[in-house]
């Protein structure tokens, strides 16, 4: 399976630029910069279609075109990523074990986290 979203468009095997979505409750089209993933309910178009967008008569169409200076990892993503990293490289702290007078019973078996205890 290709990662690249191709164009929802009938016999259109370009790879898609935009998304498009329908506020019906306004009578807009929306046209947008390509979502992070596929939604059923909006249409991911080509160039070529995109450009050639036409909306239901009375309906508006809004095109939103991308920010250049958000284009690409910013240095936040970056640290936040960096910072991931980091946690999951730490060593777990150790857990702290109950005192013996707490417990009820003896331990019999362990199932990860889960303990079992006889009751004698």
């Amino acid at each position: 399976m290709s990662p690249v979203r191709r164009c929802s468009r009938t016999a259109c095997g370009k790879a898609a630029v935009n998304t498009l979505t329908y506020v019906y409750s306004d009578q807009t089209a929306v046209l947008g910069p390509l979502a992070t993933y596929a939604e059923p309910h909006a249409y991911d178009l080509c160039v070529a279609h995109s450009e050639r967008l036409s909306a239901p008569r009375g309906w508006e169409v809004l095109r939103l075109a991308p920010d250049p200076a958000a284009q690409g990892p910013s240095s936040d993503d970056l640290l936040a990523l960096a910072d991931a990293v980091r946690e999951v490289g730490r060593p777990a702290p150790a857990a702290p074990r109950s005192a013996p007078a707490d417990e009820t019973g003896r331990e019999v078996g362990r199932r990860g986290h889960l303990r079992m205890l006889s009751s004698d």
